[in-house]
């Protein structure tokens, strides 16, 4: 049912592919590799993973509510972190989404911004004062999650699956 619905709008997701992907946006996995068992649990496993960071940015932003109406002040930068980690994980779906249907460009963004956000949010969270305590152990979680989703994308089996294109 989801991926028929999702059907519909694949000439809608071409065109965010075309921009998103630019010239490799239509490189491809090969079929055999993409049907592969240890790539089929990879895109399980990170798909869980994306889905608990999720559910913290969805927790984080319950905790600010929670406090601003029981009266606590939550100041500027939490109300953004929470925006920014909801954007950011609804990207990185799309972008694991992508990847499980074959798209070499959703593969090395995905393994790209896996990578990246994690030391972003861990240099953030050594800024002392910026955000609240529970905000920073937010932060510690949802880094080492992404890493984890490093861990998968950076495997010797996934590489071969997404070997870089050839220029040209």
């Amino acid at each position: 049912m989801i991926r028929s619905f999702l059907e519909r709008f694949e000439p809608l997701f071409r065109r965010l592919d075309r921009i998103a992907g630019g010239r490799q946006h239509a490189v491809r996995a090969a079929a055999d590799s993409m049907g592969h068992p240890r790539t089929r649990r990879a895109f399980v496993a990170i798909t869980w993973l994306l889905v608990l960071e999720f559910a913290i940015g969805i927790a984080a932003v319950v905790v600010a509510l929670v406090l601003a109406t029981g009266g606590i002040p939550v100041e500027w930068p939490v109300w953004m972190r929470t925006v920014v980690v909801l954007g950011m994980t609804a990207t990185l779906f799309y972008f694991a989404w992508r990847a499980s249907l074959g798209y070499y460009w959703g593969y090395s963004r995905l393994r790209l911004f896996s990578k990246i956000f994690p030391v972003i949010t861990l240099v953030l969270a050594a800024i002392p004062g910026l955000y609240p305590v529970w905000m920073v152990t937010e932060q510690i979680v949802f880094s080492l999650i992404l890493i984890g989703v490093a861990d998968y994308l950076d495997s010797d089996h996934m590489r071969s699956v997404f070997p870089r294109p050839q220029r040209g």
